[in-house]
């Protein structure tokens, strides 16, 4: 299906409006968003959200994670004078601290326990997030002396916007696919919506 919205005919003053979204699921009358029999629930205000606007915010919501711990990372490995393998290894362990943390946060809020909201951001975020440390670690380490460039370099900052940029692009196709298939951010948006 192509994503795009389609209202249901009314039948009467009563009727309920659904409205599709795609492989996503439909928006019920009440504004939330079901797939299939597992009804993930989503709270949609107005309009139903395109499959595609919601991949997106789900990567840009991944990508801030990814981004705040790759480059706390990088600085600290820089300032303390680590090798390549060592900053790598920080910067990616933080950017998955981070980027869990940007869904746990909304989950322990809504009163969900911390063992039940690790699990749900876990299944979240775990492939949107390895998928966008991959290909940004990749192009940082293709670019020649970016890892060597101080933090004053405009060649560090540059390989690491262009890193981020393109892994967005490589990560959103896997959130949009997660999604439409009710799992990744399907998971946590359902419970964000509830608390």
């Amino acid at each position: 299906m192509s994503g795009r919205l389609r209202p249901e005919p009314r039948l009467g003053p009563t009727a309920p409006v659904n409205r599709e979204l795609g492989d996503y699921g439909r928006v019920n009358d009440n504004g939330w968003v079901t797939h299939g029999h597992a009804a993930v629930q989503t709270h949609v205000a107005g309009p139903a959200p395109s499959l595609n606007r919601l991949a997106a915010a789900a990567t840009t919501h991944c990508l801030t994670g990814c981004a705040i711990g790759e480059v706390l990372g990088l600085v600290i490995a820089i300032q303390l004078g680590w090798g390549t393998a060592a900053s790598i290894a920080l910067a990616v362990v933080l950017a998955y601290v981070f980027g869990y943390a940007l869904t746990l946060r909304p989950l322990l809020r809504s009163g969900m326990t911390l063992r039940r909201a690790v699990g749900i951001a876990f299944a979240a975020d775990t492939l949107s997030i390895t998928v966008m440390e991959v290909v940004d670690n990749a192009v940082v380490l293709a670019v020649p002396g970016a890892m060597d460039a101080g933090l004053t370099s405009l060649l560090f900052w540059g390989s690491l916007s262009l890193a981020l940029a393109i892994a967005w692009v490589a990560a959103f196709p896997v959130n949009r696919w997660l999604i439409s298939r009710g799992l990744g951010h399907a998971k946590a948006m359902e419970h964000h919506a509830h608390g």
